[in-house]
């Protein structure tokens, strides 16, 4: 019965180990894999991202940019591994991985489908 009480007095002593999120944040490691970043006008549309996705996240779709109709990629993050063969593969390297975190809650299924305007 006492080593239980012993045990929180010590726990009280020590540093606490929680952030206060938004106004503290906690460094990331430099391969920390989020958000994707895809580069429109360097894209070559060459599907090799596709091609190497394992969960078949990565649909080509038609967009209209400013040099005409051109197949971009859409991702499907609820199912993306973060694995980053697709930024590996990539030939223009235009489609990378950033650090932020935020932008992936979301209350609906359909909001976790970024189109390639979105990846901007």
């Amino acid at each position: 019965m006492i080593n239980p009480i012993i045990e929180v007095v010590k726990a009280l002593g020590k540093e606490r180990f929680t952030v206060q999120y938004p106004e503290e944040r906690e460094s990331l490691p430099d391969s920390y894999r989020s958000m994707f970043k895809l580069d429109v006008q360097t894209c070559i549309s060459c599907s090799a991202c596709s091609i190497i996705c394992p969960n078949n996240t990565i649909t080509m779709v038609n967009i209209l940019t400013d040099k005409g109709q051109k197949i971009m990629p859409q991702i499907g993050i609820e199912r993306c591994l973060f694995c980053a063969l697709c930024a590996e593969v990539c030939p223009p390297k235009c489609l990378t991985l950033t650090k932020n975190y935020e932008v992936l809650e979301a209350y609906d299924k359909r909001d976790f489908i970024k189109r390639p305007e979105e990846l901007e």
